[in-house]
This record gives C-alpha cells, structure tokens and sequence, in this order.
C-alpha cells in the first residue's frame, strides 16, 4: 500500500485493558485534543508510515460477511462519518472482549477516520484502528538556574506502532481492502488482533500470487533440489537469481514461460510442477499458473534471495553473474575444496 496523501479531522481514544485481568474500558467523551498542526502531523506519520508496502487483507466470515464487527461497524462510518464516535465505542468493546489471553497488554485504542486520501494512486477515505501497548522511558532535559536538570517520563514511541490498522474505502463487497501491523505478541496464542478482533485473511491478488510464488521458488531451490538432485551452490545460486530476475523484468507471470526460460531442465521442470502443486495443498495457497506481477512484492521478497557462497567463516562470494565464470575443484595435497573465479579487472 502507498499513501500518498491522508487527512483527519478527529481521533476518539479509549483505553481498552485485559478482559482476563479484569482490567476494563475507559470511554472518553471528547475527540483527542491537538494543540498545534505538527502534533497532528507526528500523528498522521506515525499512524501512516508502517503501512508503507504492507500487503492488503479483506475481512471474513464463515457464513455472512455482514457478521463480522469490524466490516458492519467500518460500513456505518464510510455511509455516516458522524457516526465515528458512537462506532468507535463499538470497537473498543469489542477489542476489550477478544483481549483475553494473558500475553495481551492494555492500552490506548485510536480510532480515526481519514478522508481526502490517495491510497495507491486513487483519491479515497480509509479508517484507522491504532492501539499503542508499549510505553518507553524518556528523558527530558531543561535549563534550570545556572544550568540544566533531567527528569524521566514515560510515553509513545512514535517511530514504533504496536498494532494497526488501515481500512480503504474500496471493494467493500469483497471485504474492504485493508492493511495490518502487529509488531507485539508474536506467539500464536496471542495473533488476536488479526484472527479475532479484525477477522480478515489474505487477498487473491497479484501481490499475494507473486509473495507466494517467490516464496515458493526459493522453497523449492534451497530445500528440494538438493533431496532430489546433485545440485552444487553456485547451480543454486544461478537458479535463484534467474528466478528474481524473471520477477523484475516481467510485467506478468506465465508458468510455461517461466519454467522454459528460467528452470530450462525438463526433468527439473517436472519436479518444480509437482512441488507447486504440494506446496500449495500444505499452505492452502492458490498458485494460479498466470497473473500480474506486482512490483511491491518483488521488492519486499526479493531480499530473502540470497546469492552468497558461504565459505566456512572466512569468505562470501556474492554471485550476481555469469555461474560458468566460477569453477569449484579439490586440492588433494591439502585435503580441502576451492573455487576458481575469472574476471577481466578489479574495482
């Protein structure tokens, strides 16, 4: 997700505990107070910037979307965004009865409505729902007679936000596009803030056709070739830079195309296929075999193809190139391997 440009008017914040530790809800009556134009705009950077090339979710439900909270409760502020104060009650209710795993922390829940947005190009609104959980410890110099004194306090790191979430005002049949953070409780106990507050699962898109398909490549190269073939690192190494480069330079993904021109080997291709076809059974993934290559996704993802020849602890060899410009050999009087590599010059 790109937001190119956000606004809001006002944000209701309610303190919203652990239902297990009896903590309770504190309601409050009145918008949040902002005295000046840059604390609304630290706000608006720390409620917008984590979402940056997050991919997009949709809310769900077994039986009837318009049983999920958070999409009926979403609907009535995009149809009413008078309504953001009495919904945002709603919200916090509904946050403090899914928080009851004793791992969840308490804390302040900002509910925002956004309007006057560009979100990937197009001019929307969007709702925020932010909880921050995590309070650091700072200090505060001040001058103080002839010189300064320090005092600590606690309060919000803006460059960190605990949870959040972003909900664009489009494809509301589908579920709403929405994005998430959760950067605490990282256990599976306690994955409350999507599975049972938000209750959305990943988009059929061409960002999660390409996440899955890299992810699946890379799963395929490091882990199965070896169990199936003789297959040394640089043949690795070659074939996952192919397999990037293929994403970087196409607009759209073609299964024939891809295994012809990047994979090349028939017996290879015959095991690349039956693994797709596993890969997506065990991860209940669907792996279309045509689609539009999203470049966020090659960007984020593209990092976990490693192209580094890892020799014991003394040397990296990154291999961006040609594979047949490095030869691997044994010297039997020393008992240990080596690599040859060719070059034309240094720089």
């Amino acid at each position: 997700m790109q937001i190119e440009l956000a606004n809001f008017e006002k944000i209701y914040t309610h303190f919203v505990g652990n239902k297990s530790d009896e903590e309770g809800i504190t309601i409050s009556k009145t918008p949040l107070q902002l005295n000046d134009e840059s604390l609304k705009e630290l706000l608006l950077n720390y409620f917008t910037h984590p979402f940056k090339n997050k991919e997009y979710n949709h809310f769900h439900h077994e039986t009837d979307l318009n049983l999920n909270e958070l999409y009926t409760y979403c609907s009535t502020i995009f149809a009413d965004p008078d309504a953001l104060y009495l919904q945002s009650i709603n919200i916090a209710k509904h946050l403090y009865e899914q928080s009851k795993h004793p791992m969840i922390k308490g804390g302040e829940l900002y509910v925002v409505h956004f309007n006057d947005c560009v979100i990937d190009g197009e001019s929307t609104d969007a709702i925020g729902l932010f909880k921050s959980e995590t309070k650091e410890t700072f200090l505060k110099i001040f001058p103080q007679g002839d010189g300064y004194e320090a005092v600590s306090d606690k309060g919000i790191d803006i460059r960190k936000l605990d949870k959040g979430c972003f909900i664009i005002n489009s494809e509301k049949e589908n579920g709403y596009k929405v994005c998430v953070v959760d950067q605490t409780n990282k256990s599976s106990d306690a994955q409350y803030w999507k599975d049972d507050f938000l209750k959305i699962v990943s988009r059929n898109d061409s960002f999660h056709y390409t996440q899955n398909y890299m992810n699946m490549c890379k799963s395929f190269v490091t882990d199965q070739m070896p169990e199936t073939f003789e297959v040394s690192k640089t043949d690795q190494i070659d074939l996952l830079n192919r397999s990037v480069n293929y994403f970087k330079k196409n607009e759209s993904f073609d299964m024939q195309a891809f295994t012809n021109d990047v994979i090349q080997d028939e017996g290879l291709i015959d095991s690349f296929k039956e693994y797709k076809n596993k890969f997506q059974e065990d991860h209940q993934m669907p792996m279309v075999d045509e689609f539009e290559i999203s470049t966020p996704a090659v960007k984020k993802y593209a990092k976990v193809f490693k192209s580094v020849l890892k020799l014991d602890r003394n040397f990296h060899i990154y291999i961006h190139g040609d594979k047949d410009l490095i030869e691997r050999g044994r010297d039997d009087a020393s008992g240990m391997n080596f690599y040859k590599i060719y070059y034309k010059e240094e720089s």
